[in-house]
């Protein structure tokens, strides 16, 4: 972890505190110093990414009202060929499997399917649980703290006519074998596909990562 990346990890951890006691504050005084901590908090994420404060004040409504990491999740959508389904997206022009966060209401295999039929037209049902990660450990490049679901998807049918609703976050739509995947990559998604192509052959349990603070970190793998 960069120096940048724990700065957005500390003001993640005093947002959640900051939030927590917002939400439980018993007076005004508590109001008020809970608040200053989420000042300070906002302060320290706009010194890690370089946005500036009044670029963040709208998380405080948003992201910081939340005191818990933010769920996501990646669709692995692998045909009978054995070809995953990536999208390049349109922010940084680099690959990875579609997903993104999921919305109140739905489980995470829900948000995966859905957020793979918006950006790339595909219709997929989800066949099994690849792995949970960590962001702070798997290479995701991101403003916060992320559980990131990966499940192993089947396409379904053909590909909308339609244009997928969300196409406008993703530049180009492509299946891959797992040997001619692109160079260019999402850095977390370089570590999450490997894993996921593993789960599909039958030759992973289910990933998820660790901490034993008696030693060093080590990224698991589980089988019921």
């Amino acid at each position: 972890m960069n120096p940048a990346q724990q700065l957005a990890l500390w003001a993640d951890q005093l947002s959640a505190l900051a939030g927590m006691g917002l939400h439980f504050a018993g007076n005004v005084y508590d109001e008020e110093r809970y608040a200053k901590v989420q000042t300070i908090a906002l302060a320290l994420m706009a010194l890690a990414t370089g946005d500036t404060l009044a670029e963040l004040q709208s998380l405080r409504d948003t992201v910081y009202s939340q005191p818990t990491a933010l769920a996501v999740g990646d669709a692995a959508v692998i045909d009978e060929a054995g070809r995953l389904l990536l999208v390049q997206r349109a922010d940084n022009g680099l690959w990875a499997m579609p997903g993104g966060g999921f919305e109140v209401g739905e489980t995470p295999a829900e948000g995966v399917v859905r957020e793979a039929l918006e950006e790339t037209g595909v219709h997929c049902t989800p066949v099994m649980l690849a792995g949970v990660f960590d962001s702070r450990f798997c290479g995701t490049i991101s403003r916060h703290h992320l559980y990131q679901f990966v499940f192993v998807c089947r396409p379904t049918g053909e590909p909308d006519e339609l244009t997928p609703s969300h196409g406008h976050e993703v530049r180009q739509i492509g299946w891959f074998a797992e040997n001619e995947l692109p160079t260019e990559l999402d850095p977390g998604h370089r570590t999450r596909i490997p894993v996921a192509f593993q789960v599909w052959r039958g030759a992973a349990p289910v990933f998820f990562d660790w901490f034993d603070w008696s030693s060093e970190y080590q990224p698991i793998s589980y089988s019921p």
